[in-house]
């Protein structure tokens, strides 16, 4: 059996043991599909939220990127289940059934980028919080420029599934790889005037004829 498919329990624990992080393992196996032996770069949370800590986010890896233009794709471990449970074995998703991408627009190669990964913590947070998840079309305001303390006109995300991840199965069940793309204000105020997926799915659409992965610029009017 395919290690990425579900499972019943005999064949889980069989496969896999305490030691194994199953789900991590899983993405990191769907990345190197698309990036080879590249080496992300990856930021940790200090403290497990299961500990104490703040970050929900087990952590975030980045990679560089060339396709369509220089960018950074940004990846989390967190949302779904990472570690060996034999409870999640063979569930039909995986914790929340998702993971969030976020690609950015290079301008450097060693330019700061730990906002994103600040960003998509405080998603997590909202998630963890309240319970709720989020899916293809889904919209949320940031309330602020999306990168804090900059005069970006991206002051939302929408939510569509990442063009070259897509989705796959695990032995702890579905998840689905969620880019969150920047919008400007005037798109948010839009979509919010009618707020229904196919409002967000059309604006995806119109976005994606000159940029068919979504690669959020800052500077974007």
């Amino acid at each position: 059996m395919d290690k990425n498919s579900t499972m019943d329990l005999e064949t889980y624990k069989k496969q896999f043991t305490e030691d194994d992080a199953v789900g991590w393992d899983c993405i990191d196996q769907r990345l190197s599909e698309i990036y080879g032996e590249q080496e992300p770069r990856h930021y940790a949370a200090n403290l497990p939220y299961e500990l104490g800590g703040e970050d929900p986010l087990n952590g975030v890896s980045y990679y560089t990127s060339t396709a369509q233009e220089p960018h950074f794709h940004f990846v989390t471990y967190g949302f779904s289940e990472l570690f060996y449970d034999e409870e999640c074995a063979g569930s039909e998703f995986s914790k929340f059934g998702f993971e969030l991408t976020f690609r950015l627009k290079m301008e450097n190669e060693e330019e700061d980028v730990s906002w994103v990964y600040n960003m998509l913590q405080n998603i997590a947070r909202y998630v963890f919080d309240s319970g709720k998840w989020f899916e293809p079309f889904h919209f949320l305001p940031a309330g602020a420029p999306i990168k804090i303390d900059s005069d970006s006109e991206l002051t939302a995300l929408a939510f569509v599934i990442d063009p070259e991840l897509g989705k796959m199965d695990t032995p702890h069940g579905e998840v689905t790889f969620l880019q969150a793309v920047g919008l400007t204000t005037a798109e948010f105020q839009e979509l919010k005037k009618n707020p229904v997926t196919t409002e967000t799915e059309k604006l995806i659409q119109k976005l994606q004829q000159n940029n068919r992965l979504l690669i959020t610029d800052l500077d974007r009017k």
